[in-house]
């Protein structure tokens, strides 16, 4: 785009966000995309993550206020359309990612093999934002996996899995 044309973006899709994965329990252990995720504080670390309502990840939380933050990699840009664009409610997401070979264990959560980083968070409030939840969280543990590039909804938007 020449520097002289404005973009027809709207100002927050201009921004390229990192793409995060939460791995909740519950009743059903379920995988959920995230990408409105920001520290918010250093000392103690915190981090703000929006859930979308009416996903079982929300009902997770809602019973077992803890849940694992996963940096995703640009590797995994394929995981977006089953764990982003389909609900656990309908679908067992840890069982088809389990046959595939895809995860492993950390702090009794399941996580993706592929992660860059993984964080546990405790929800300390939950905000009602719109359409989705923000939850304020303590970090609780973290750990780094895996070297690579971090997944970007621009990687997305090149990859054609989201239209920005």
């Amino acid at each position: 785009m020449p520097d002289n044309q404005l973009s027809r973006k709207k100002p927050w899709n201009r921004v390229n966000l990192p793409v995060y994965s939460v791995s909740s329990m519950g009743h059903k252990p379920n995988m959920h995309i995230c990408t409105y995720v920001s520290a918010v504080s250093m000392q103690p670390k915190r981090m703000m993550v929006a859930i979308y309502y009416g996903t079982q990840t929300i009902g997770n939380i809602e019973h077992t206020p803890r849940f694992v933050l996963q940096l995703l990699n640009e590797t995994q840009y394929r995981l977006v359309n089953q764990l982003g664009k389909q609900s656990g409610k309908n679908i067992d997401k840890i069982g088809r990612l389990q046959k595939r070979k895809l995860l492993t264990e950390w702090n009794g959560y399941y996580i993706l093999q592929e992660a860059l980083a993984v964080m546990e968070l405790h929800v300390l409030q939950q905000i009602d934002a719109g359409d989705h939840c923000m939850m304020l969280c303590d970090v609780t543990a973290y750990k780094n996996l895996n070297n690579g590039n971090v997944l970007t909804t621009n990687y997305l938007h090149e990859k054609g899995i989201i239209r920005i």
